[in-house]
């Protein structure tokens, strides 16, 4: 049996000069990942991370990838995560320095993240997926920070199922 180590990338400062936010938290969420049937199947690349209404920057709470693969290789297919990619991913350290995790097989995936500080506002959690051989999902949840808690939720079509999330201080 093969198994392929995955990374998880975490990032969450705050840009310099941003409002005085509330402290950092957590984000507790499933992603479940549909078993698809399909001749040729790869887990997917999933990157998870949060914007802020109405602003460009983003703040990556993970990316799940093949980074143990031969001579980095794994890092080449990080680009198919479009989005993820084009707003911020291109310039992110990779491998981060994080938590490493066992192969994200389908069915639900129940992860804790660290949050940055997030000031009062509207935001999205967004959770993108893409398969090699496969496809491409991209799954946007707006929710509203109180400071004190909130929830987002959403479900793919293909590449993501039901993803729900509790985001707390």
């Amino acid at each position: 049996m093969n198994r392929i180590a995955y990374r998880f990338m975490l990032a969450g400062a705050v840009t310099a000069g941003a409002a005085a936010p509330a402290a950092a938290g957590t984000v507790e969420m499933t992603v479940n990942i549909p078993q698809l049937r399909v001749a040729e199947y790869h887990r997917p690349y999933v990157a998870i991370w949060i914007e802020e209404a109405g602003k460009p920057e983003i703040r990556t709470l993970a990316v799940w990838y093949d980074y143990d693969n031969r001579e980095n290789g794994g890092t080449k297919w990080l680009r198919d995560l479009r989005s993820w990619w084009r707003k911020g991913g291109r310039t992110a350290a990779k491998p981060a320095d994080a938590v490493t995790g066992a192969t994200r097989a389908p069915g639900p995936q129940r992860v804790k993240l660290n949050t940055p500080a997030l000031k009062p506002g509207n935001y999205a959690l967004v959770v993108e997926a893409s398969r090699e051989e496969g496809g491409r999902e991209l799954v946007s949840m707006p929710f509203t920070w109180n400071g004190r808690s909130a929830t987002a939720s959403g479900t793919g079509r293909t590449e993501l199922g039901a993803i729900s999330a509790t985001i707390k201080p």
